[in-house]
């Protein structure tokens, strides 16, 4: 777009806060966020850096979306920066995103709270903290009987399921309720997140009158705290959020710049006791120069450097976190609305320049600059790989005991690190084929994602423990539901990393054989510690044997591994099993 183009399009843009995205063809290259919409995008005409300059020349479209408050605003950019990973935003490379609202395209629409919402629904938000948003979607469920359900459990039905028991569903599913009435509470929801608080406050406030009547008092308490939650849901961070006058929790930033590559330090101290340290990567492009930061945010090409990255970095981390009471930095991010989402959300921002919390920002900075432009292991993997990125990871194992009380297991890992939230497991049918046990826990993931159920972002490498053969049935598993990720496998025997395509041998000491290595040895962990936990549970003959209990069949099975090879043991070595006497073994000889 040239300046001319650039004025064109401001011009029909409104006097909004809002964001907006700078797009060539399909990709997006730069989000940024505007108080006025219309003003900010038209600074774009005279960029005041070549960098800035470059990306406009290079964009055919001004893509916006208009927010109700700067707040929203700012957690938007923050969201469509993680999705895009657009070139010219400095990038906090993990996948943290605010929560939205969204109620789904379909003729019973569904209500749930999502980072990652589909583009026919009708989306409110990005919001700051997901709990109070759990606790409003929860509300508007027991007061409007909005569906929760996935589209896959809500078809075919010919009874309600437990939802309408409980009172957070109305059943469109079996229409128990019409068309025409479930749309109207649909509207009703939508409503509320428009603004309209009265539309959920007043009924929960006469529940909770007749609930204190009743002397009902702690059903009472529970509706008053929701009732306060809902009546600041549409402030988010107003008077929901007050100051902590001793300063629990305080976090330490430090900023470090090489290139285009810039680290962040982070310590957090409690009670004025250090509890944690960390480091983050970002990518800066051009943030080394001084006069070339993100334009649009603090003006064109005004803020560049330290500032740049900090601004970036606080709205990204914090997002799904907690804030700190306060944060220390080096020096200020210059982004005005960065400081009165801070200001809104009752944190301190301090620069210190002298004393002991000048001593915690050096002390953050040295900690940055330990780390600023090494190379990190998954940049390595995905290099190794000829990946675009390897920054999430999930890995794959299946455990059995000769094929009875057959799991699997899935787990995540992003930058390097376990995310234990992410993790999943599942129970297989029994069978004594680990490369069809492999075809199942992978299929039964891939269909997941294709058809939406699972709220995890899609990963950008698979690693499954095994060689060739479970390799190749996890990517069966792929190919028949149609997922594109790429899958790996890596053999313990000789620590071989294998492809479809050729296998690697990489020296013992690189990083990113290390990574594949706690991917896979993790994914092992938690497939046996599973395992072990249904084997124990799996009421099998041997419970029907008289003087056979609980813990004397745990040992049993945990000495022979099934009941067939309890079945084929000799007497001697049942009887080497403590808690089994000569009678006792007799008995289940006899038995099986």
């Amino acid at each position: 777009m040239n300046a001319e183009g650039v004025r064109d399009r401001a011009g029909s843009l409104p006097r909004e806060p809002g964001v907006y995205q700078f797009r060539e063809d399909e990709t997006t290259l730069y989000v940024g966020k505007a108080v006025d919409l219309r003003s900010r995008v038209r600074s774009y005409a005279d960029p005041r850096s070549a960098r800035i300059r470059r990306m406009v020349d290079r964009a055919d479209d001004v893509e916006i979306a208009v927010t109700d408050t700067e707040t929203q605003a700012l957690l938007l950019e923050a969201n469509l920066i993680k999705r895009h990973q657009p070139r010219y935003n400095v990038r906090l490379k993990d996948d943290k995103s605010y929560p939205m609202v969204q109620l789904t395209d379909h003729e019973a629409p569904r209500i749930e709270v999502t980072r990652d919402p589909s583009e026919s629904a009708t989306v409110f938000g990005p919001y700051t903290n997901k709990g109070r948003v759990e606790t409003v979607v929860k509300a508007l469920r027991e007061t409007y009987g909005v569906r929760g359900c996935s589209d896959h459990k809500y078809a075919n039905r010919d009874r309600p399921c437990l939802d309408y028991e409980m009172g957070l569903c109305t059943a469109p599913c079996t229409r128990e309720i019409s068309a025409g009435d479930y749309r109207e509470d649909v509207a009703s929801a939508e409503r509320f997140f428009e603004g309209e608080t009265g539309i959920l406050a007043d009924p929960l406030r006469r529940e909770m009158e007749v609930a204190a009547e009743e002397r009902n008092f702690e059903r009472a308490a529970n509706l008053r705290d929701r009732l306060e939650t809902v009546e600041v849901f549409h402030g988010e961070g107003g008077e929901a959020v007050q100051s902590v006058g001793d300063e629990r929790a305080v976090d330490v930033l430090g900023v470090a710049i090489e290139g285009e590559d810039a680290t962040v330090a982070r310590l957090r101290a409690e009670h004025g006791k250090l509890v944690d340290r960390e480091r983050h990567s970002l990518e800066a492009p051009g943030a080394s120069d001084p006069t070339s930061g993100p334009a649009g945010d603090e003006g064109v090409g005004e803020t560049g450097g330290v500032p740049a990255v900090l601004a970036a970095f606080l709205v990204q981390y914090y997002a799904e976190r907690d804030l700190p009471d306060a944060l220390l930095l080096p020096e200020r991010h210059g982004d005005d609305e960065v400081t009165a989402w801070l200001e809104a959300e009752g944190v301190s921002v301090r620069v210190p320049g002298a004393g002991r919390e000048a001593k915690l920002v050096d002390l953050a900075l040295k900690n940055a600059r330990r780390n600023v432009g090494r190379r990190d292991e998954c940049g390595m993997l995905a290099d190794a790989l000829g990946l675009d990125s390897a920054r999430r990871i999930e890995g794959f194992d299946v455990s059995h005991a000769q094929g009875t009380a057959a799991v699997g297991s899935n787990v995540t890992f992003v930058d390097g690190s376990a995310a234990k939230s992410d993790y999943r497991r599942k129970k297989l049918t029994d069978q004594n084929d680990d490369y069809d046990n492999m075809h199942t826990l992978l299929e039964w993931r891939a269909s997941r994602a294709v058809e939406g159920r699972d709220d995890r972002p899609d990963p950008d490498l698979l690693v499954i423990d095994g060689g060739e053969g479970q390799l190749e049935a996890a990517r069966d598993a792929l190919a028949d539901v149609n997922w594109d990720v790429p899958a790996v496998a890596l053999a313990k025997a000789e620590e071989r990393v294998i492809t479809p395509d050729r296998e690697f041998r990489w020296p013992d000491d690189a990083p990113h054989l290390h990574l594949c290595q706690r991917v896979r040895d993790e994914a092992h962990r938690f497939a046996v510690q599973y395992h072990q936990t249904i084997r124990d549970e799996v009421k099998t003959v041997l419970d029907d044997v008289p003087g056979v209990g609980p813990e004397t069949r745990k040992r049993l099975l945990g000495r022979f591994g099934s009941v067939e090879n309890v079945r084929e043991a000799s007497l001697e070595d049942l009887q080497s099993v403590p808690g089994v006497g000569e009678k006792t073994a007799e008995t289940i000889k006899s038995r099986l």
